[in-house]
C-alpha cells in the first residue's frame, strides 16, 4: 500500500473482486423458502385488501353505492379512489378498494358495491394511425388529439442524400407493447405505530418513496419507514408509492390495524405500466460501398392515455449517418399508462432501426456482418464494437453457418442468422453508506439501496471484502431501509456503480485507520502494510491477524462514511454489446424456435461475475420473449386486455429459449473505466437479431415484434 488513494486493485491482481461469488447473504433464504417479501408480511391483526376496478376502457361514473360493502361481514373499511362524475379511461382504472379480515370477505365487499357507468366511445389501436385521426372520440368533452413531436430532429440533406445513393430500401416496422408483469405484484403492507408508517413496500426505491407516502398522508417524511428486504421484480415499474399504496396506509390509519394490499394478476398488467409500442415507416439509404448515408424516418405509437410516442433522440439507433430525419406522433389510447421497461425506448429503437438496415444490406446485396462493419465509424464505440463482433462471429461460427437470405436448406424449416448493436449510458446513480468496523474484526455495511433480485448485497459484500482483505463471512450488508444513509433508486442500470463506489471509498478510509494503528503499535512503515487473507502484511512478513489489528481500535471501533459518485475512476458510464442469434423456422406453421444466442457486452469492471452474468441472461430470455410471443392484445370492440393473466400473456418456457452464450469483452482497458451497470444494455438487441436471423431465414421480413406465427405465415404470403 504504497500511496493514500481511493482505487481498485490492478488489472489482475483482485482476490473476490470479479470472481463467481453465489449469493451468500440471500440465496438460502430464497431457496428456501425463507426470505419474507411485502406479501409475506402478516403482522397479528392484518387486513386483507382486494380491488374494483373498471370494466370499461371508456366511462363515466354515474352511481356509485358503497354503503352495502361495509355491512359485509369482516369488512372494516372502504376506500374510494374516484367517485360519481369521474372519468375512467382505461380498463382496470381502480375505483375502490375493500380491506377485511379475510380475503374472501373483502371480495364480497366489492361484489355487494352497486356502481353505474356511462359507457363512452374508446379507442385501443395504436398501430392504426389515420384511425386514430379519424376516430373523433371525445374524452371530458373534447376529441383526443393526435401528440405531434418534431424537435430538432433533422441533419444534413436527406432529399439529395436520397437521390444520389446508390441503393434505397424502405419498409415498415414496429414492436407491440408489452405489459409490466412483475412475478410478486405491486403493492405493500402498512401498519402504524402511533404517528409512524410502517410500509413493507415492494419497490425499487427505499430511499425515495417516504416522501411519497408524507405528502398524502399529511405528515413528515421522518415519520415514514420503508422496509424492503426482498422484491420479486420490478424491471422499471417500481419507483413509486402508487395510489394503491396511498390507499393501503390511509386504510391502516383509519381502522388501526395494518392492511395489506398487492394487486391481484389481472390488474398488476393493467395499470403498473407498460413499455409502449412504436411503428415507423423507415427509409434508409447507402452508396455503394454498402456506406449508410441517409436515413428518413416517421413513427407512432402509444403510451396510453398520454399520447406520446418513443423519444426519437435514440433513432436511428447506435448509428448517426451524415444526413437524418424523423418525426413522431403519438396516438391517445384507452390503455393503461406507460412506465419505464428495462432500459426505455432503446428495445424499440433498435428494433426498427436494425431491421431497416439489414434489409438496406440485403438490397445492396452485402452480408450482414460485412455490412455492419462498413458502419462501425458512424457508431459512438467503433473499435468496441469491431473487437466484440470479431468474438460473437467466432463463437457463433458466424462464417460457416451465414447463407444469402432464403437460401437455407430445402426442406420446410429454414434457419438463420441475424446480428444486432446496442448502448447504454450505467452511469453510477447518488449514493451515500456507512462502514463499521468492530473490534472483533467484522465490518457492516448500511445504504439505503435495495436488491431487486440482482444480488447487489453479495456485490456490496464484495467490494468490502476485497478492499479489507476479509473473507465474506466476515462483512455483514444491511440494505433494504430508508433508515439508513440515503441512495438511489435501481434504474438506468445505475445500482452496481452507486453502491459499490461509496463503499470502496469508505472501505478504504477505514482500512487506512486500522492499518495506521497497526503501524504505530509494530513500529512499522505504513506504506509497506497491505491486508490478504485476514493478516495484515509488512511486504512478505506477517505482521498480526486483521482481528488483533482491529482490537487496537478500541470498544467503539469506527465508523466511516463515502459518497459518490465521484471523479476518481471507480465508475464510469457507457457500454455496449453485439448479439447473434439462430432460429430455425418452420414454414409451414409459421413457428420460429431458438437455436442459439450469443452476447457480447463489455462492461467495465466485473465485481460479481456469477450474478452479472446472470443479468445477461435474465436479458436475454427477456428479449426472447418480446421478439416470439410477448405482447398486449386489445380487443377492438370492447376495449378490454383480453390476455391480462398468466396463461395467455405468452412468455418463454426453459425448451423455448436455445443455447444462451455470455461472454465479457474486458481487457484492460475496460477493466481500468471502473464499475458501470449491465442489467438494462442485454434486452436492447434480441428483438432485432431475432428478426433479422427470421428474415435471413425464410427471405422476407416480418416487420412486426413479436413474431407469432400468424405474422412469419402473413409476411411470406405477402411476399
Amino acid at each position: 500500500m504504497a500511496e493514500r488513494t481511493i482505487a481498485w486493485p490492478k488489472f489482475g491482481q483482485a482476490q473476490i473482486l470479479g470472481k463467481d461469488t453465489p449469493r451468500v447473504y440471500d440465496g438460502a433464504k430464497k431457496a428456501l423458502g425463507l426470505a419474507k417479501y411485502a406479501a409475506d408480511m402478516n403482522t397479528p391483526g392484518t387486513l386483507f385488501a382486494r380491488l374494483l376496478t373498471s370494466p370499461h376502457a371508456h366511462a363515466i361514473i354515474k352511481s356509485l353505492n358503497v354503503e352495502p360493502a361495509k355491512q359485509v361481514p369482516g369488512v372494516k373499511a372502504v376506500h374510494v379512489f374516484r367517485g360519481v362524475d369521474t372519468e375512467v379511461r382505461w380498463e382496470g382504472e381502480l375505483i375502490v378498494a375493500v380491506a377485511a379480515e379475510r380475503p374472501e370477505q373483502a371480495e364480497d365487499g366489492l361484489r355487494a358495491i352497486a356502481i353505474e357507468y356511462e359507457v363512452l366511445p374508446h379507442w385501443v389501436d395504436d398501430f392504426d394511425l389515420a384511425g386514430a385521426e379519424a376516430a373523433k372520440i371525445t374524452d371530458k368533452g373534447e376529441p383526443l388529439k393526435l401528440t405531434k413531436s418534431q424537435g430538432n430532429q433533422k441533419k444534413g440533406d436527406v432529399e439529395a442524400a436520397l437521390q444520389e445513393a446508390k441503393y434505397v430500401h424502405k419498409g415498415t416496422y414496429g414492436s407491440a407493447v408489452i405489459t409490466h408483469m412483475c412475478l410478486e405484484p405491486h403493492g405493500s403492507h402498512c401498519e402504524w405505530k402511533g404517528d409512524q408508517l410502517i410500509s413493507h413496500l415492494s419497490t425499487q426505491n427505499v430511499s425515495g418513496t417516504a416522501g411519497q407516502f408524507a405528502g398524502p398522508l399529511g405528515i413528515e417524511e421522518a415519520a415514514v419507514s420503508i422496509n424492503c428486504e426482498f422484491i420479486g421484480g420490478g424491471f422499471g415499474s417500481k419507483f413509486a408509492a402508487d395510489e394503491w399504496g396511498i390507499a393501503c396506509a390511509q386504510m391502516a390509519k383509519e381502522t388501526g390495524r395494518p392492511v395489506r394490499l398487492m394487486l391481484d394478476r389481472g390488474t398488476e398488467l393493467k395499470v403498473a405500466g407498460n413499455r409502449p409500442s412504436s411503428l415507423a415507416e423507415v427509409t434508409v439509404a447507402c452508396d455503394a460501398d454498402g456506406k449508410i448515408t441517409a436515413w428518413d424516418s416517421n413513427h407512432w405509437g402509444t403510451n396510453g392515455t398520454g399520447g406520446g410516442t418513443v423519444s426519437l433522440t435514440v433513432t436511428p439507433y447506435v448509428y448517426d449517418p451524415p444526413n437524418r430525419r424523423r418525426t413522431a406522433t403519438g396516438i391517445v389510447t384507452h390503455t393503461g399508462p406507460q412506465r419505464a421497461w428495462r432500459a426505455p425506448n432503446h428495445p424499440q429503437a433498435c428494433a426498427y432501426t436494425q431491421t431497416a438496415i439489414d434489409d438496406l444490406a440485403a438490397v445492396a446485396g452485402i452480408d450482414s456482418l460485412s455490412f455492419v462493419r462498413k458502419n462501425l465509424d458512424i457508431t459512438g464505440r467503433p473499435a468496441v464494437y469491431a473487437a466484440q463482433l470479431d468474438i460473437a462471429a467466432k463463437l457463433m461460427d458466424w462464417q460457416a453457418k451465414w447463407h444469402p437470405r432464403g437460401k437455407g436448406q430445402n426442406g420446410s424449416v429454414k434457419t438463420g442468422l441475424g446480428l444486432a448493436l446496442h448502448t447504454w449510458g450505467g452511469a453510477a446513480h447518488a449514493a451515500t453508506c456507512l462502514v463499521k468496523v468492530h473490534p472483533d474484526g467484522t465490518v457492516e455495511t448500511f445504504l439505503g439501496s435495495q436488491d431487486i433480485g440482482t444480488g447487489i448485497r453479495t456485490s456490496i459484500g464484495v467490494v468490502a471484502a476485497e478492499t479489507f482483505g476479509i473473507p465474506m463471512t466476515s462483512v455483514r450488508v444491511h440494505i433494504g431501509s430508508n433508515k439508513y444513509p440515503k441512495a438511489g433508486p435501481s434504474g438506468g442500470s445505475t445500482t452496481i456503480g452507486g453502491v459499490s463506489g461509496p463503499v470502496r471509498r469508505a472501505s478504504q478510509e477505514a482500512l487506512w485507520q486500522v492499518l495506521d494503528k497497526v503501524a504505530a503499535k509494530h513500529s512499522v512503515d505504513f506504506a509497506t502494510l497491505a491486508v490478504k487473507d485476514s493478516k495484515v502484511w509488512s511486504g512478505d512478513k506477517e505482521v498480526c491477524t486483521w482481528k488483533q489489528a482491529c482490537s487496537l481500535l478500541g470498544p467503539m471501533g469506527i465508523e466511516v462514511r463515502g459518497e459518490g459518485p465521484k471523479d476518481d475512476g471507480l465508475t464510469s458510464a457507457q457500454v455496449g454489446g453485439v448479439q447473434m442469434a439462430e432460429v430455425e423456422v418452420d414454414t409451414e406453421t409459421g413457428i420460429v424456435r431458438m437455436k442459439k444466442m450469443v452476447a457480447i457486452q463489455d462492461i467495465g469492471l466485473v465485481v460479481n461475475r456469477l450474478t452479472a452474468k446472470s443479468q445477461v441472461l435474465g436479458s436475454l430470455i427477456m428479449g426472447i420473449a418480446y421478439a416470439l410471443s410477448e405482447e398486449r392484445i386489445m380487443d377492438p370492440k370492447t376495449g378490454r386486455f383480453i390476455n391480462a393473466d398468466l396463461e395467455n400473456y405468452k412468455l418463454p418456457r426453459i425448451g423455448d429459449v436455445g443455447e444462451l452464450v455470455v461472454e465479457f469483452y474486458e481487457p484492460e482497458s475496460e477493466y481500468s473505466r471502473g464499475v458501470i451497470g449491465i442489467g438494462e444494455p442485454p434486452v436492447i438487441s434480441p428483438g432485432a437479431a431475432i428478426s433479422n436471423a427470421v428474415a435471413n431465414a425464410i427471405g422476407v421480413r416480418v416487420p412486426i415484434l413479436p413474431l407469432t406465427p400468424k405474422r412469419v405465415l402473413d409476411a411470406m404470403k405477402g411476399a
